[in-house]
């Protein structure tokens, strides 16, 4: 039933609403519900979609067939990437027993859901959202936050480039996300006794990006950030190639970037690109057993994002078994109190709900230096956790 509802995104009616404390309690005797809100159709279906409810999937079956005496199920929704569409359909999950919602792509529908989950007393795991503020600002017992976030993604390629050359240009999308982490860069960029030679906004769905690639190329920066994601990335990243925008020497860093983007444009294109990441299918033997399980249905590697649903769905679980009930926020401080796998990379969920790791820098590989199918990222340097997220607001841990 739940698994139909999100996929029609029916809206509640005022019966379903008066009945919701009735199916509440019925759910308590019911599976323990993890429900996968993810962008099913649109740009982050590659990156999210039909991975991350395997993904969440995977976990469920190798944790085992029951957490706490009941079952364990995984339904799915697709936000379209609709922050009222998203926010329907949590309600409706939370009101009929749905324990916690995971995924979240895009910054309106996490933020949406996660004050949903505060208000309904539920848990939200954020595993592809990037915002630094769902835990700086919008800290809640109930919520977590598992994706690189812009604060981690700007550190990680301004500090460790800017060892090697220090003058940078930014190509940046026009809106939040744009405007956030071009900010974390550039103090990242001034910190490191950089400079920032200038910078250039695009709208959001631009086809055209010549102006912008010429200005950043005559700017004579040593490093031109790509402030982008989705269609408008790929978009940027073939005409950089097509304008020759490293002809002169410049280097192309990216910042949210996913390997199923990688995999789409093709070594050809992207070879030489830096970026930070959390995750790589191929940093851990955990890791590389989790992709060739998940390549054998999916035909694609895991992203990120869809390795931080299996990390996060799996932690969850085994906490939940630990707090001995399904009460969000005994399960979630039990969750912050336990060591995280994080497929091989050792982590730890902080009192705020911060996701704390290793972010390597990696480097995409020529075709020449790639050996096997999906085999394009060498690693390029580390930023320890300690030093790679912002310090915890006193507030949200107190």
């Amino acid at each position: 039933m739940f698994e139909g509802l999100s996929r029609r995104h029916m809206l509640a009616g005022a019966a379903s609403l008066a009945a919701a404390p009735a199916m509440r309690a019925a759910a308590a005797e019911g599976p323990i519900r993890v429900g996968v809100l993810t962008d099913q159709t649109g740009p982050y279906a590659d990156s999210g979609g039909a991975g991350s409810v395997l993904a969440a999937r995977m976990a469920a079956q190798d944790f085992g067939p029951t957490v706490i005496g009941r079952g364990i199920e995984i339904i799915e929704g697709d936000t379209r990437n609709k922050p009222d569409v998203a926010g329907v359909i949590a309600r409706q999950w939370y009101d009929s027993g749905v324990d916690v919602i995971v995924d979240l792509p895009v910054t309106p529908v996490a933020a949406a859901v996660q004050q949903i989950a505060r208000e309904k007393n539920r848990s939200v795991m954020i595993t592809a959202s990037v915002l630094s503020e769902f835990t700086s600002k919008w800290c809640s017992p109930v919520s977590s936050h598992w994706a690189d976030d812009v604060h981690t993604l700007a550190l990680g390629a301004t500090r460790l480039l800017t060892e090697t050359g220090k003058t940078w240009f930014f190509i940046t999308v026009d809106f939040s996300f744009g405007d956030a982490l071009m900010a974390e860069a550039t103090r990242a960029v001034a910190a490191k006794q950089g400079k920032v030679l200038g910078s250039i906004k695009f709208p959001i769905g631009a086809t055209d990006f010549g102006t912008q690639i010429l200005q950043a190329q005559s700017s004579g920066a040593d490093f031109i950030g790509l402030i982008a994601v989705g269609n408008d990335q790929v978009n940027l990243i073939k005409q950089s190639v097509e304008f020759g925008l490293t002809r002169g020497g410049a280097h192309v860093a990216c910042f949210l970037i996913y390997i199923t983007d990688i995999h789409a444009l093709g070594l050809d294109v992207t070879q030489g690109l830096t970026f930070p990441a959390g995750f790589y299918w191929d940093q851990s033997d955990a890791s590389r057993a989790f992709a060739k399980r998940f390549m054998a249905e999916q035909k694609a590697a895991p992203t990120k994002n869809q390795a931080g649903i299996y990390a996060s769905v799996s932690h969850y679980l085994k906490a939940m078994a630990e707090a001995g009930t399904a009460d969000a926020v005994a399960v979630n401080k039990a969750m912050r109190a336990r060591p995280v796998d994080y497929l091989g990379r050792p982590a730890t969920l902080r009192a705020d709900g911060r996701l704390l790791y290793d972010v390597t820098l990696y480097r995409v590989k020529s075709p020449a230096g790639s050996h096997a199918p999906w085999d394009y990222y060498t690693a390029a340097g580390t930023l320890p956790a300690a030093e790679a997220f912002l310090p915890a607001n006193p507030a949200c841990v107190a």
